[in-house]
């Protein structure tokens, strides 16, 4: 096997959410690597939790409220290319994801292939 240096890209989504946000990553990128598209890997179910600060407006809970929603972790990898990082994270996730700041992760990793 061989290694190939890629971003492993990891979100988290409520479920209600979940289609919106995959349909909007594969609108920007197909994820093709390997002779494959579209994969992704999701877990489920998980839970999220916050304290909303003041002066923050989000799309849920108030100023000082502790708010925990249900939640699925996406993750995905691409081959490492910081300009199709940055159209996914700004065109395919924070454009389709509820949240005004959504947890996402980005790792440099390798994955090992035939």
């Amino acid at each position: 096997m061989k290694l190939f240096p890629v971003y492993r890209i990891v979100v988290f989504v409520p479920p209600a959410h979940l289609d919106v946000l995959k349909q909007g990553i594969l609108a920007v990128d197909d994820l093709a690597a390997g002779g494959y598209a579209q994969g992704m890997w999701e877990s489920a179910p998980g839970y999220e939790q916050f304290r909303v600060q003041a002066g923050t407006h989000g799309a849920l809970g108030d100023a000082g409220e502790l708010v925990r929603e249900a939640s699925v972790r996406l993750e995905f990898c691409i081959p490492r290319d910081p300009e199709r990082l940055q159209r996914l994270l700004t065109q395919g996730i924070a454009a389709h994801h509820p949240w005004n700041t959504p947890a996402v992760f980005v790792d440099t990793t390798e994955f090992a292939a035939p």
